[in-house]
């Protein structure tokens, strides 16, 4: 008994942990993420003129059970003589019991500026429904005749659900050789209130933390038929420490692109477009971990 319940205690506070993963960081890591800035400021909406439908899967940490894996799926479009973007954003979050769904509509008001430049603002507004199925878990338990452990569910836990609106707003500068960006996703910090109880023992009330992306990007051409694009992605959140991703991409021929990139303290990132034709693009990005998590996975696998 005293067993149980040490272990029920320690499994709440893993939950709680899990919980405080998802929400503190609402948006997803994605190592894609300059394919579809959508994903990360709404003032992005319309950037590609003519209507655009981007998806991307991530499957993170393979090999470790109940690892995170996020599927996302975007479409945008300009109109009114590119003076006016609209996007929309629905995205699907899995780690362990937990399950997160994001839909986000996005407008832009674009400001034409000389020499083909532009200067956008952006809002975006929308939803986060979380929900956490506890009865899928299960605690060891002894046989008293034979001393054999087993696992069991448990009868405290039970499935829950919390529904967050939310809106964020951005600001997008784009030339044909430089861009820059900044973005606050989620402004709310909402609380999201999951009432996980064994016995007397109660975990709930975890806030959601705001999220601020710096986005700058530039093009380096090296002749006519080669160029580099690079690009950076900071994220700065409340109670954490700073997060960067620096990354290279050469492009052959304006069909084929090649990069490698890195992201402080996590690792090196591997990254691999292909222009199939003027209508069609595929991508794919392999995140070698550095971290101890190293020992149990193989990194992280995208597909755009």
């Amino acid at each position: 008994m005293i067993l149980k319940k040490l272990l029920n205690i320690i499994l709440v506070i893993t939950f709680g942990c899990i919980q405080n993963v998802f929400s503190q960081q609402q948006r997803p890591v994605q190592s894609l993420y300059l394919f579809d800035q959508l994903l990360i400021n709404p003032a992005y909406a319309g950037s590609q003129v003519q209507l655009s439908a981007t998806s991307i899967y991530r499957n993170q940490w393979v090999n470790l059970e109940g690892s995170p894996e996020t599927v996302t799926a975007s479409v945008q479009s300009s109109l009114l003589n590119n003076r006016m973007g609209l996007g929309l954003v629905i995205g699907k979050d899995a780690l362990g019991v937990h399950e997160n769904v994001t839909l986000f509509a996005s407008y832009a008001y674009r400001i034409p500026m000389p020499g083909g430049a532009s200067f956008s603002m952006g809002l975006q507004a929308g939803f986060d429904r979380l929900q956490s199925d506890f009865t899928r878990t299960t605690v060891p338990s002894a046989n008293p005749s034979t001393g054999n452990v087993s696992g069991t569910s448990d009868p405290f836990y039970n499935a829950t659900s919390a529904f967050n609106p939310n809106f964020g707003a951005g600001l997008f500068y784009t030339n044909r050789k430089f861009y820059a960006g900044i973005s606050v996703p989620y402004i709310l910090e909402n609380d999201i209130i999951q009432d996980v109880e064994s016995g007397n023992l109660t975990s709930e009330s975890i806030k959601n933390t705001r999220n601020y992306f710096v986005t700058g990007g530039m093009t380096f051409p090296v002749d006519h038929n080669f160029k580099v694009l690079g690009s950076t992605l900071l994220r700065f959140q409340d109670g954490a420490p700073l997060s960067f991703d620096v990354n290279a991409l050469g492009v052959i021929k304006e069909s084929v692109g090649i990069g490698l990139g890195y992201r402080l303290n996590e690792g090196m990132i591997y990254m691999f477009e292909l222009k199939i034709n003027e209508n069609f693009h595929v991508g794919y990005a392999y995140d070698l971990t550095f971290s101890k998590l190293s020992r149990v996975s193989n990194g992280s696998h995208e597909l755009m």
